[in-house]
Order: structure tokens, then C-alpha cells, then sequence
């Protein structure tokens, strides 16, 4: 049941592990007339419209998980859970 903690530990020391066997970065001076390099897109319509779907989609799982411990501190099962969370849910 609680298999993940070891296996998370596992992967921080592998991922540690194999950043540490990278050669360094080459430290070439880039070229005067060359643009400095960016690493994060630039802000646009792209970033701001996923930004409200990731929003919901957070805010509809965070209704579910509720729904879902409702239900089972309740103690249903079977059918009348499913109705319970297709209710609470779907209910504003």
C-alpha cells in the first residue's frame, strides 16, 4: 500500500545519480550577432487558455475527491454510489 515512498526515493537517487554522470556544458562564448536563448515560450492566448482548462479540470477533480469521501464516509456501495456522485458531481 505504501510501495510509493520507496520507489519515489528510488527515482530522486537515479535521476541525482545520472545528473551526475553528464559531461559539463561547453563553455563556448556564443556569437555576438546571435539572440540569447530562451527557455520558456513566450506568454500568449496559448498559455493563458490552458491555464483556465488546467483551472477547471483542478476544480472538477477536487469536486469528485470530495464527493467521493462523502460517499464513503456515508458507506455506499454499488449502484447508490454511482448515483451519489453522478449527483453531487453534477450539482453546482
Amino acid at each position: 500500500m505504501r510501495t510509493w515512498v520507496p520507489a519515489t526515493a528510488a527515482c530522486l537517487l537515479l535521476s541525482a545519480l545520472a545528473a551526475a554522470n553528464e559531461p559539463p556544458a561547453a563553455s563556448s562564448p556564443a556569437p555576438a550577432n546571435s539572440p540569447a536563448p530562451t527557455s520558456t515560450p513566450p506568454a500568449g492566448a496559448s498559455a493563458a487558455a490552458g491555464t483556465t482548462a488546467d483551472n477547471e479540470a483542478a476544480a472538477k477533480h477536487a469536486k469528485r475527491t470530495a464527493c467521493l469521501k462523502t460517499a464513503k464516509a456515508k458507506k455506499l456501495v454499488g449502484a447508490q454510489k454511482s448515483a451519489f456522485i453522478k449527483e453531487c458531481v453534477g450539482a453546482p
